[in-house]
């Protein structure tokens, strides 16, 4: 996400710390390469021309140009106005006080409708809420199909009828019906969508929503189409009225445009961005933090919230003994390789961090996903005792855990390198429980 707006920013601002003194020129000069920036990275027009405004006002202040590190300040300013355009209203997602909470989603066809519905009921299941998806979208032969197919991978109940026999405002209404039988917290209905906003769709909307009086009416708009998405939103509000976004897609967006632009323009706040194709790849919307992902100050926040997702308590703490008895076998190796892979990968992780989101794209060959996948299957092609006892793998074994993982000796070489440095690195630990501590926190 914003990686090419992400780059000229950090650029632009590193030369500015780099100055003991700022003089009125230095400021103007940066601030004419940001506003070129963000005009680069598809952000509306207007919304930019009042950001570099804003930030240039506070920023020649004469408590900021006579400060001991003004370059500093002028990032911190930046931040925080980058936060306000960011922002709008409540950016939570929570349930009424009358259950079912109906949640509606609204979208364009080929915006990520469907499987963003998956993706909510799966993020709600989490919070320990129940959900129903209801298949009201009637247009799109497939969506019912696809429905259903994502609510059986995700344990979550489904609400369909024959397409022929309904209007989408009755299969809606039967289905919220239904969850309210089934004292559900939420009932999510997935609506059609057509290639363009017309009438006729904005009129088959309308009936629904008087049909189901949503308590949050959801627009899911593809992030990549940039502008397009913001005027798609600006139209949608219009007609039907919107209480949240989600941006689908930001892990493609490099630019960042219809991120920046859109609640500023529409006054929706967005609620959700999806990160990947994975039904878990969906993020809770937070401007401070998605203020400091873009100026690569990491996000240890989300980071945090990923990894107690990820990690099983008890797990944690039989690590933490293996650990301390120095007995971290290649079962508790595969293990973490799992744990970050479900935190979204290497890289992934390494942008969360502060200062090593620049970092993480220069060492692109170093993180590549599909060296995890592999060291994974050479893992599992092990025996049970290979994997407790690994200095038993010589010559003929490492053939045949090759051959079984397809790959070859000189990987599954690199594999048992790795873990002995990692056991290295336990033993040292074991050593200095407070040291250990330290890095499990």
């Amino acid at each position: 996400m914003f990686d090419n707006l992400t780059d000229r920013l950090t650029g632009i601002f590193s030369r500015l710390q780099g100055k003991g003194r700022l003089t009125e020129k230095d400021i103007d000069d940066a601030l004419g390469q940001v506003r070129r920036s963000l005009l680069e990275a598809d952000v509306n027009f207007r919304v930019a021309r009042e950001f570099v405004a804003t930030v240039k006002e506070r920023a020649l202040s004469g408590e900021v140009l006579e400060s001991l590190s003004p370059g500093q300040q002028v990032v911190k300013i930046v931040h925080e106005e980058l936060t306000d355009v960011l922002s709008a209203g409540d950016h939570r997602l929570t349930p009424a006080s009358q259950l079912p909470s109906v949640l509606m989603l609204v979208g364009l066809q080929g915006s990520g409708k469907t499987t963003t519905a998956a993706k909510l009921a799966l993020h709600m299941k989490r919070q320990q809420h129940s959900a129903m998806l209801i298949a009201a979208d009637l247009r799109r032969p497939a969506a019912i199909a696809q429905l259903q197919t994502l609510g059986n991978q995700l344990d979550i109940p489904v609400y369909s009828e024959d397409p022929g026999s309904s209007t989408p405002a009755q299969v809606a209404t039967a289905g919220v019906r239904r969850a309210a039988e089934l004292a559900l917290t939420w009932a999510i209905v997935d609506t059609g969508g057509r290639l363009h906003i017309d009438d006729e769709l904005m009129a088959e909307l309308e009936e629904v929503k008087r049909a189901v009086s949503p308590h949050q009416t959801i627009l899911v708009v593809d992030s990549m189409t940039g502008q397009d998405a913001v005027n798609a939103a600006e139209e949608f509000h219009r007609r039907v009225g919107l209480d949240g976004l989600v941006l689908s897609k930001m892990d493609g967006d490099a630019r960042g445009g219809a991120a920046l632009s859109i609640t500023r323009v529409t006054g929706v706040p967005i609620k959700f961005v999806g990160t990947g194709e994975r039904n878990d790849a969906l993020e809770q919307f937070h401007p401070d933090r998605m203020a400091s992902r873009i100026l690569a100050m990491g996000d240890v926040l989300t980071l945090i919230e990923r990894a107690q997702e990820a990690v099983d308590e008890e797990k944690a703490r039989e690590l933490e003994r293996k650990m301390r008895t120095a007995s971290f076998t290649l079962d508790d190796f595969l293990d973490q390789i799992q744990g970050v892979q479900k935190m979204g990968g290497l890289a992934s992780v390494m942008e969360m961090m502060p200062g090593l989101g620049r970092q993480s794209k220069k060492m692109q060959g170093q993180l590549d996903e599909s060296e995890l996948k592999k060291t994974e299957a050479i893992i599992r092609s092990m025996t049970m005792e290979e994997r407790d006892k690994p200095d038993i793998i010589k010559g003929s074994r490492r053939r045949r855990i090759a051959l079984g993982s397809g790959t070859n000796p000189a990987d599954v070489n690199r594999v048992l390198n790795q873990f002995k440095q990692t056991q290295r690195l336990m033993r040292q630990f074991s050593n200095n429980p407070k040291g250990l501590m330290r890095m499990l926190r």
